[in-house]
């Protein structure tokens, strides 16, 4: 049964990846983790492919977050750049479905990214800022198919959280996707 243009969409926990005419802007070629939807309230993602070229190191430089000073910040929307937050991935390896078995904590505060650094198969990633929709806004979006949303595998832990993401994952979706991938960026420069 097809769903109306009315019908309710749930997509936390997935992922968004631009649709090759979302060229201008932050999000060109990006890919989203939409951490947070519902249709009363809104999204809240967080882009994984945009590296800032820092680390926690050059944001904090206090010696009680020494442990994370490694770990590479990225650009994670447009809303809140000012602030850096936290995000721990890991694997639910009791879930035989390997399209259900990536976990994730949002918003962390440094001390619980901390703790979480020194579980084994926990990845955390810091981000500046962060990608929101009020209500309706990313329904509309999905309707005028800007967004192509997606699962995430188990193995999105594998890759490199930077501009290639977006390529690497268009490309696993469907022949046609694969297509857009490899499409160069003006496609009248061909």
């Amino acid at each position: 049964m097809q769903n109306s243009p009315d019908s309710p969409i749930h997509l936390e926990g997935q992922l968004l990846i631009a649709d090759p005419s979302l060229r201008e802007g932050i999000f060109n070629k990006s890919v989203i983790l939409l951490a947070e939807h519902s249709g009363e309230q809104g999204a809240y993602g967080l882009i994984l492919n945009h590296p800032t070229g820092q680390t926690v190191g050059d944001l904090l430089n206090s010696e009680e977050f020494s442990v994370l000073s490694h770990i590479p910040v990225h650009l994670g929307g447009p809303v809140g750049q000012e602030h850096l937050t936290f995000v721990a991935f890991w694997i639910d390896s009791t879930n035989p479905d390997p399209m259900q078995q990536l976990r994730f904590a949002t918003r962390i505060s440094a001390q619980d990214a901390i703790t979480r650094t020194q579980q084994p198969g926990t990845l955390v990633r810091a981000f500046t800022g962060y990608s929101g929709w009020t209500e309706g806004q990313l329904e509309n979006e999905l309707r005028h198919q800007s967004w192509i949303p997606t699962l995430p595998s188990a193995d999105l832990l594998a890759h490199r959280h930077e501009k290639n993401l977006w390529g690497e994952l268009l490309r696993n979706i469907s022949p046609y996707h694969q297509i857009l991938a490899e499409a160069p960026d003006d496609i009248y420069s061909n």
